[in-house]
């Protein structure tokens, strides 16, 4: 594997917040979580390698996901660094006291200021669906969403996600016909160039799992993000991995 160690020393890589417990850092689209059976580049790995050249630590890093952005999805992103402080996390999201708010374009003129989505979903291998309530291993899927601005065809939306089931705003978007710009897999007409998805984490916030003082983070959007007026920022992070690397 290539040495990534050094990449996350870059500005336009930005590590949000670092302590002993947390490390709070930029996701680009294109890159995953966790490493999967493709054996590609993941930020887990590439965090881990950092940390390790940066503390010149012996042995295996700890750092563990504590939730899961999407391959294509761009965002803020938290992971522990100690088993305490991933327990403490993770019930934070079991509990629901994790506030997780994206930002979306999607195909199509949404009608009115706000409105909140109620469904049940249920996860069929890479896709998930909307399903009858009574359907087996279905599960609520709760979200809120505001109506930022219009453009002839298409509607810039702020999301508040209450739970946090696999492919849900895409899903539950799709389902109520905007999908997300880019995102073939839930409808969309077309991809867009990196075959990134027009899906933004946008705000983390939580307990320190040790400090217990509550924790805001909230990023710029990255560059190129398509909507008049945005992620035009001078400081805004590239929004591809590729970009990042220089298609490494």
């Amino acid at each position: 594997m290539n040495d990534f160690s050094n990449y996350f020393l870059k500005p336009k890589w930005p590590v949000f917040y670092e302590d002993n417990h947390l490390l709070v850092i930029y996701k680009p689209s294109g890159l995953l979580i966790q490493g999967d059976r493709t054996d590609d580049a993941s930020l887990l790995d590439l965090a881990k390698q950092w940390i390790k050249v940066r503390y010149q630590k012996p042995g295996k890093v700890f750092l563990a996901p504590v939730h899961r952005l999407d391959r294509p999805v761009a965002g803020v992103t938290v992971f522990a660094r100690t088993s305490k402080a991933a327990s403490r996390l993770a019930g934070q999201f079991r509990e629901g006291t994790v506030e997780k708010k994206y930002l979306a374009v999607v195909e199509g003129v949404v009608a009115g200021d706000w409105g909140r989505l109620s469904d049940s979903m249920q996860r069929r291998g890479p896709t998930s669906v909307i399903v009858d309530p009574a359907a087996e291993k279905s599960r609520r899927a709760l979200l809120f969403y505001r109506v930022i601005d219009r453009e002839k065809y298409r509607s810039f939306l702020e999301i508040d996600l209450v739970t946090g089931r696999h492919h849900q705003i895409r899903a539950q978007l799709s389902n109520m016909g905007f999908p997300v710009v880019g995102d073939l897999r839930y409808g969309a007409s077309r991809p867009m160039a990196q075959r990134q998805l027009a899906l933004f984490a946008k705000t983390l916030c939580f307990d320190h799992p040790t400090g217990r003082h509550r924790m805001r983070f909230a990023p710029l959007l990255p560059a190129g993000w398509p909507w008049p007026g945005t992620g035009n920022d001078p400081d805004a992070p590239p929004w591809n991995y590729v970009d990042l690397v220089g298609g490494v």
